[in-house]
């Protein structure tokens, strides 16, 4: 049984704010070790639970967080987000199931840690086929396109909640309460590491015995609709070819299916600039 673990960073034990996760500050070193702890918590209670193959996917930022040295060695790791499928790299070589962990939740949300949609900077809504997403949903349709259910998530409770909501009854762990967008309630790594490891081997138990959810599969054609924070960055997104521009801050997209609507998103974003 082969588990695929897509991993973010903002979701990690004991993160609050952007200085923990940003590679210019002193505080970074710091939070990639809890990072990679509370990753290979997960590949532990994959492991445990029957797994027999686990392949990582570093999805924060330039995808070269977790400390290859500190990794559990029965582990691969795909680094570096410059590749085609950047947070999901490696899916599409198959999985029978998904974790998330450290992930958060969409862009605008009440009580949740550091809450964006792929850049906080250039993205202020995203909709699949109509529907308000975050991460979770956008990486969870491509999963589910190659045929792999999300399992489990790890983050805060509205994470956790949204992404629930999205891809059904997952196996999750809270691993701090939000109060703000930079404020928690925080649990030791001792105490999360457990309940991630907890959570991971109730997810594969559960897939062996034929009770994890399905994958989530958006209906083709995928539309994709992207809001932007600012006029200008839609200004460069409309630039993509097929898109429609619905007003100052907002394209849109319709896709084949969700392979395509995945890169296309990319690059509307990279045309967004900054």
């Amino acid at each position: 049984m082969k588990i695929f673990i897509a991993c973010d960073m903002e979701g990690i034990t004991g993160i609050t704010n952007w200085n923990q996760v940003e590679s210019t500050h002193a505080e970074y070193p710091r939070f990639r070790k809890l990072m990679t702890a509370d990753v290979n918590a997960a590949i532990l209670g994959a492991f445990e639970a029957g797994a027999d193959q686990v392949v990582v996917a570093d999805g924060h930022d330039t995808g070269t967080n977790i400390l290859v040295e500190e990794l559990d060695p029965r582990a691969r790791i795909n680094s570096s987000n410059s590749s085609p499928f950047s947070m999901v790299q490696g899916i599409q070589d198959g999985a029978d199931g998904v974790f998330f962990i450290g992930y958060h939740a969409r862009a605008g949300s009440k009580h949740a840690i550091l809450d964006h949609t792929w850049s906080s900077l250039r993205v202020h809504n995203l909709w699949l086929n109509g529907e308000l997403t975050g991460e979770y949903g956008l990486n969870g349709a491509l999963c589910g396109y190659f045929g792999a259910p999300v399992i489990m998530l790890s983050g805060d409770q509205t994470t956790c909640k949204q992404a629930s909501d999205c891809l059904g009854p997952i196996e999750v762990a809270v691993v701090k309460r939000a109060t703000s967008r930079f404020s928690a309630e925080l649990l030791p790594p001792e105490t999360t590491h457990q309940m991630i490891c907890e959570a991971a081997a109730r997810a594969v138990t559960r897939l062996r015995k034929g009770d994890a959810p399905k994958p989530y599969r958006l209906s083709e054609p995928v539309t994709v609709r992207l809001e932007f924070t600012s006029s200008n960055m839609a200004d460069g997104a409309s630039l993509l070819p097929g898109s429609t521009r619905l007003d100052g801050r907002t394209i849109e997209v319709t896709l084949p299916n969700m392979e395509e609507a995945y890169l296309a998103f990319k690059a509307a974003i990279s045309l967004a600039g900054r």
